[in-house]
Formats: C-alpha cells, structure tokens, sequence
C-alpha cells in the first residue's frame, strides 16, 4: 500500500519543474491569449525526452515506465495546463502503434514524434459520439487491396498539426463495436481536411481541430493490429489514458495551489498579509490536502497500469481520474477566492488554471462515465 518514489523519479519530476519554470510559465499568458501552439517548445521538450516519454529506446524514446510518465504529465500541467497539453499530447495514438503497428510503422513514425520532429494524432471521437466509441460512424470500405474511409472525427488533438494520426473506423458496420478497425492515416493525403477549432475555454495553446475523411484510400499495410479487433485494442489503453488525465488534473492544481500561496505571501490587507489571517489558512490548508490524495490515488493508479493488473488498474484509474479532475476544479476555484478580484482577471494565472482545470472533467471519458466503471468494478 506505501509508494515512495525513486531518486530517478524525483530526477525526473526536478528536470521537468526546472523546464516548466523556465521555458513555459514565461510565456504561458501570451500562448493562452493568442491560441498559439507552442511548436518551438514542443521540440524543446523533446530534447529532453518530455515529448511522448513512453516510446521505447529502440524508435529513439526514453522508455520511461508509467510513473516517470505520469510525473512528467505532472509537471507540465504544473507550470501551465495550456503548453503542458501541448507538449504532452503530442504522441497521441503512439501506444497504439508501439502495441500493435507492424515495424515500418514503428520505424518510420516513432523517432519523429520522439525527437519533436512532428506531432500524433488519436482520431476517435465524432460529433455525435464521444464516450460511445461503440457508436462511430466513419467507415472503412475494402477495394482490392486498400480501404475506403470516410467519416467526420471531432475535438481531435493536434489535428491540424500533426502528421499522422490513427484513425478508429467501421470495417463491419453492423457488428457495434465489434466492428471496428484501427488505421495509421497521414494527414496531408488527398480527401482529408482540418478545421481547428478555437473557441475553447481552456487548454487555448493546444490544438484541437474537426477532421473530415472524404474518400481516403489507404493500403491495407495501414491497418493497426487486427481488422475488426481495434476497440478491443483500444480499451487496453483506457486506464493508462485516464491515469494521464488524472496526472494533468494534479498538476493544474498544484499549480493553481501555488500561485495562491504566492499571492497570500504577498497580498496585503489591513495592514498584514493575507495569509495571516485564519479563513486563508484554512483555504489553503484544504487546497492542499486535497491535492496531495488526488495526487497519492494518481500514483497508485499508475503503479497498477505499470504492473499491467488490468481490472485493478481499470477501477483505480477510473477511481484517480474523477476524483483528481474534481479536486483540480474545485482547488482553481478556491485560489481565484483567495485571489479575490485579482482572481477574475488575466493579470494572474489563477483564472486561467480555472478554465484549463475543468476539461479533465469532460475528456477520456466524463466523471459520470468513471462512475459507472467504479460501480461495475465495485458491484
């Protein structure tokens, strides 16, 4: 039941705090402002094995197991959820391809995205379906030796920034989610097209686009694992992107918790800092409490998905993502509170760790869909 990390890991969270500080907080509020994708510091980061840590040594990743991974994620939502996504995400759909691809896939693409070179893309969610993967809609027709895909993906990451994305379509349509196939897509072929969408209300620096798939003929080389077999393949990285999201929660609430504590250290009212006065202590007392067990389930859950204990590390995960996601809202509400007006206006991060919080709450499956996994597992 103990977990203490290793000096490795303690390396692991310095170096990426050391990065946050240094090369993201700086310019944090100008990429919020602007929508700007930080690309500059994605290849930064990359040198520093920050970008999609989890590739193997051998496609030029760092091969870091899932707790250094969930650090890292940490940490970079820590300095700032906007960039931190950014950076974070830019190996979407890489777990797929490291699990299931066939070599030249792994090969060709890995060491790209590893050195910072490009960015990945999952292309699951649709407009009319996003916790109900069962229920997509894009198909995959078979012509001779290629497939056929068309369909309309939504709210995709990196969409129009990446290269290459993997694509979750219908090759038997009627067979429910029995039905599906995984496709490796490279997203400047002919018949597909991006619009980025930004009008968000956090996570601004990351770039989220609606995908249209028009006619896109792809070999049947590009097909991920199995035909048919893709949601299976899917739901075995469910609880390591949901102990991923719970790690971002964590550190948008690290990071709203500390700008709080350095604004009461330096507000003043009636002729003392804030932080004197007992209603503030008690905020920040609370904010860090529940930081530090949202923080402690995260750990727990990633220690369980490392060990690859499926039906555990499904509840545990589950269990981290809604609770972490909640927390993350509800500390980045307190420190705007102990912000007070200040908290209401661009000139402090603490509004901005608001909105960047409450999207852990919507992707890789709602807090009301964790529920139900936690009451199957429990029941």
């Amino acid at each position: 039941m103990a977990f203490t990390l290793s000096a490795e890991h303690e390396a692991i969270r310095d170096a990426v705090r050391d990065f946050g500080e240094n090369e993201m907080k700086p310019v944090a509020e100008e990429h919020d402002r602007e929508h700007k994708y930080p690309e500059e510091i994605r290849k930064t980061a990359a040198e520093y094995d920050f970008v999609a840590p989890g590739i193997p040594i051998d496609y030029g990743g760092a091969g870091m197991d899932k707790i250094s991974s969930t650090i890292v994620t940490e940490e970079l939502w820590r300095a700032d959820p906007g960039i931190g996504s950014a950076v974070g995400s830019a190996g979407f759909g890489t777990n797929m391809i490291i699990e299931f691809g066939d070599e030249w896939m792994k090969e060709e693409w890995l060491p790209k995205i590893a050195n910072g070179e490009t960015a990945s893309c999952s292309m699951i969610s649709e407009p009319a379906h996003g916790s109900n993967v069962a229920g997509i809609e894009t198909v995959a027709e078979k012509d001779g030796d290629e497939y056929v895909l068309n369909g309309n993906k939504m709210w995709i990451t990196n969409g129009t920034v990446a290269d290459v994305g993997v694509l979750m379509a219908k090759t038997s349509p009627d067979e429910g989610h029995r039905g599906i196939t995984a496709f490796l897509v490279e997203m400047d072929q002919d018949g597909v097209s991006t619009d980025k969408i930004d009008n968000k209300l956090g996570i601004r620096a990351s770039d989220l686009a609606e995908v249209v798939i028009d006619d896109v003929r792809v070999s049947e080389e590009n097909v991920i694992g199995e035909v048919d077999k893709g949601f299976y393949q899917l739901m075995e990285f469910f609880a390591a992107g949901r102990t991923s999201v719970a790690s971002q929660a964590v550190g948008a609430a690290q990071g709203a918790l500390d700008a709080a504590i350095e604004y009461a250290n330096e507000r003043e009212q009636f002729d003392q800092k804030i932080k004197e006065f007992q209603a503030i202590e008690h905020k920040l007392a609370e904010m860090a409490t529940k930081v530090e067990a949202a923080r402690s389930l995260t750990y727990r859950a990633a220690s369980q998905v490392e060990k690859n204990n499926q039906d555990v590390a499904a509840q545990y995960s589950s269990m981290a993502k809604l609770f972490a996601s909640e927390i993350s809202v509800e500390v980045a509400d307190e420190g705007i509170q102990v912000h007070g007006g200040s908290g209401y206006v661009t000139d402090y991060p603490a509004e901005r760790y608001y909105r960047d919080a409450r999207i852990t709450k919507i992707y890789e499956g709602t807090s009301e869909i964790q529920k139900n996994i936690i009451a199957d597992q429990i029941l």
